[in-house]
């Protein structure tokens, strides 16, 4: 999943959010300097990551990219993900969103002392270009899609990916919808086994 899920499925737990926004920065062992609930949103991030890789409906939803991007498909998918649940009105309003972006930077901001450099550098941007909200927004995933272009390898453009999104906007939509609830079931099932956990039960 992408930003926008990843603080989403935090539910507000502004340790977690933390833990969970920043775990791609984080590797190994790197975890354990970080407070048991920084590495509670750590490990939510991973096993999210793990549920929808392997999630039916990414599959399909790659089936789209794929001629297009290939390996990358997925990096795509993630994208796109964020884009339909900014959208959703089943979730929040579109003024429920912008609060909800403007909450998610203030708490990281209250983090920043130990957030790891990369993502700390990122963060200044990712606020001021309201990068969570603006997946509401066609340009937006345009300009998401055209920064994960500019840190992939193998990739010189994003044009293709881009049509075949708004060739399959409609397949795309149903492939999110399918997903989310599932994922969003998963992660409150995770928190309550990740709590119980840390209490030694």
């Amino acid at each position: 999943m992408n930003y926008l899920a990843h603080a989403y499925l935090s539910f507000n737990h502004p340790e977690i959010l933390a833990g969970n926004m920043m775990s791609d920065f984080v590797k190994g062992k790197q975890k354990f300097i970080y407070s048991n609930e920084i590495q509670k949103g750590i490990t939510l991030h991973r096993l999210i990551d793990q549920f929808t890789d392997t999630h039916a409906a990414t599959h399909d939803a790659k089936q789209y990219f794929r001629p297009a991007v290939g390996l990358y498909a997925g990096a795509f998918v993630d994208i796109v993900y964020d884009h339909f649940l900014a959208l959703d009105n089943t979730l929040h309003s579109a003024q429920g969103l912008a609060r909800f972006a403007e909450t998610t930077y203030d708490i990281l901001e209250k983090f920043e002392v130990i957030l790891p450099q990369k993502f700390a550098r990122m963060l200044p941007y990712m606020r001021t270009q309201n990068w969570l909200y603006n997946y509401r927004t066609i340009q937006g995933i345009e300009n998401s899609f055209g920064g994960l272009v500019h840190r992939a390898v193998y990739l010189n453009n994003s044009l293709a990916a881009f049509n075949a999104f708004m060739q399959h906007y409609d397949e795309l939509k149903q492939c999110y919808t399918a997903f989310f609830p599932e994922v969003k079931s998963f992660v409150q099932a995770q928190l309550l086994l990740l709590s119980t956990e840390n209490k030694g039960i």
